[in-house]
């Protein structure tokens, strides 16, 4: 099991006895997009496969997602299936709790490089997740190489015209020094914002996007709230992280894109929109930042 699995186990606090799949939430009025999800990663006793999560989707009007790569495996399996998915995009890259597992800086180069050629294929729409994380990774050699294997996924990204999609874990600050040190690309994502007000607005001003997750709508993170009420609505990204970071009230049960229209109403509740008003400018970003889905299918 790869270390970026270990530490994910228990990512969302609560756990029941069973990792079950919740029931299906009410139907969207108007579908939207998951931009970040793992379908390929089970936490759960009872795991679906693909045409399982894609039937789910499609019941509760969800029109598609974005499949991640945190391995080079996943990644060419990412994209590997978004080749021939109408639902599916992929993102591809190194995590960067990965990283250090390479050990040398000419083995991760040889992994990155290969991540390189998967973002040429046009259903690679975006690079990620990639970024820093302090929380587990320890040392300076393992410290240099996530910080290497983030700048040369930020090229990546900016060579091919590719959304970054960004793993930021008690990391706000290098995070933003280094993509101002390099210059970010255009389109750049914190995936499952984890930031403060102070990082929000710094988003604002550069222009990046915050996607959030169902961990929104748990009590304790208000932070997430006032960040999501500091920026532009042409800013806000929704995801699930599939198949952690289950929202209220189904915390502690395996998540997955068609639980989305959970996170979405609670998201429509504080901005003080309707769900069909929030999703209409969800889909307006989310192919500003992506592209269409219907493009590139083999």
């Amino acid at each position: 099991m790869s270390e970026f699995v270990r530490s994910r186990n228990s990512y969302d606090g609560k756990k029941d006895a069973k990792r079950l799949y919740p029931d299906l939430p009410e139907p969207l009025e108007i579908g939207t997009y998951d931009n970040h999800t793992h379908l390929e990663i089970e936490d759960t006793d009872f795991p679906m496969g693909i045409q399982d999560h894609l039937a789910k989707m499609l019941q509760v009007n969800m029109l598609g997602a974005v499949q991640v790569g945190v391995t080079l495996e996943s990644s060419k399996y990412s994209a590997e299936i978004a080749k021939s998915e109408p639902m599916l995009l992929a993102a591809v890259a190194i995590h960067p709790n990965e990283a250090p597992l390479y050990g040398s800086l000419s083995s991760l180069n040889a992994a990155i490089d290969e991540i390189a050629e998967l973002a040429k294929q046009p259903r690679v729409r975006a690079i990620g997740e990639t970024g820093l994380d302090y929380f587990r990774t320890d040392g300076a050699d393992a410290l240099a190489l996530q910080h290497h294997s983030f700048e040369r996924h930020i090229e990546i990204a900016k060579q091919n015209n590719l959304a970054l999609q960004i793993h930021d874990r008690d990391a706000h600050e290098d995070v933003v020094e280094t993509m101002l040190r390099v210059g970010a690309p255009a389109k750049t994502v914190f995936h499952c914002y984890s930031g403060d007000l102070d990082l929000a607005k710094i988003c604002l001003e550069q222009g990046w996007y915050l996607s959030f997750a169902g961990n929104i709508t748990f009590k304790k993170n208000q932070h997430l709230r006032d960040s999501l009420l500091a920026v532009k609505p042409s800013q806000i990204l929704i995801e699930t992280d599939a198949p952690f970071l289950t929202p209220e009230p189904l915390r502690g049960r395996a998540n997955a894109p068609y639980l989305v229209p959970h996170t979405l109403r609670f998201m429509a509740g504080l901005m003080e929109t309707t769900p069909n008003e929030l999703a209409t400018q969800l889909n307006q970003n989310t192919e500003a930042v992506y592209g269409l889905w219907s493009e590139g299918l083999s």
